[in-house]
């Protein structure tokens, strides 16, 4: 990450460590502090004009994130994972990820509904070239909003937690996914958050849990053999 990058300013109220934490998880997940980077505390305290030891605080948070990796005596780094570890989480993905959602679709309010459709739309916009160019940040974003939102109702806090940290852990291989993804793989994706909003419309939570499981699926068996192919995630390219 350059020092010509800058995080996000401390919102009001905010404690230097919480502020810290914030500041980080957002770099790392947009990109801009990729997977395997090295995080300078030095630098990062510096960059946000805060000491050292919230900028430890906020590494540990993350660690436990699962956004960063510590070791004794070497330099944080952003988490990175393998391809038999990404096999792993979307393994567990399809199995927890559904149990979420299904108690989640009977609570979710008609205004909750109307947020997933707008992260939808935004999806789509961000993610077609007929919108204009496309803004793979944005629909990384959306889309990860759209399915945290859809858990949200569920009245089960660890297991959230836990599909919010499988999500963190593995968003540079979402990143990977959306790059390589072919025009066909995006209307697949756009076709069954649809299919999930008129499940969850319907409060149906079985009909639900089926649908995100098969699009959790879908993605791993895609992104699977496209990095047994090719290797591991690339890095996005400057006209991305």
């Amino acid at each position: 990450m350059s020092e010509s990058n800058e995080f996000a300013p401390r919102e009001s109220g905010e404690t230097m460590a919480t502020y810290a934490t914030r500041a980080l998880r957002t770099a790392i997940l947009e990109g801009r502090l990729p997977a395997g980077a090295r995080i300078g505390q030095e630098w990062v305290a510096e960059a946000l004009g805060v000491s050292r030891i919230p900028v430890r605080d906020a590494l540990r948070n993350l660690e436990s994130e699962g956004l960063v990796r510590l070791s004794p005596n070497v330099s944080a780094r952003v988490a990175d994972m393998d391809l038999q570890e990404f096999v792993e989480v979307y393994l567990m993905r399809e199995r927890l990820e559904p149990l979420a959602i299904e108690h989640s679709a009977v609570n979710l309010s008609d205004a909750d509904i109307a947020e997933l459709e707008e992260h939808c739309r935004e999806f789509e916009q961000a993610v077609m070239p007929q919108h204009g160019s496309r803004d793979l940040e944005r629909a990384l974003s959306s889309d990860r909003a759209f399915h945290l939102a859809s858990i949200k109702a569920a009245g089960m806090p660890r297991l959230q937690r836990l599909v919010q940290d499988f999500w963190n852990s593995s968003q540079h291989f979402r990143r990977a996914y959306i790059r390589v993804a072919t025009p066909i793989d995006r209307e697949v994706v756009i076709a069954e958050h649809s299919l999930l909003i008129d499940a969850l419309r319907h409060r149906d939570g079985e009909r639900a849990g089926t649908l995100l499981r098969q699009h959790i699926r879908y993605t791993r068996v895609a992104l699977t053999r496209h990095l047994s192919a090719t290797g591991q995630p690339q890095e996005p390219s400057s006209d991305d």
